[in-house]
């Protein structure tokens, strides 16, 4: 059996690995292209960008 401080430094490492406390999706603001300005972090950006890729892409599933 694993003693308590082996179990919690397994927790942590786990926890770090996961990002679940981070509301940043994974990848974001990973640039392959070093001339592309910098992608914002901030949470109000990020909503933003996620509603209008929301919104395009019921756009495209409708017919005009």
């Amino acid at each position: 059996m694993m003693d308590d401080r082996k179990l919690l430094a397994l927790a942590k490492k786990n926890a770090a690995k996961s990002g679940t406390n981070s509301k940043v999706p994974k990848g974001f603001g990973k640039k392959y292209d070093k001339n592309l300005p910098d992608d914002p972090t901030d949470e109000a950006t990020i909503k933003a960008k996620e509603e209008t890729k929301k919104f395009f892409s019921e756009m495209k599933k409708r017919d005009f």
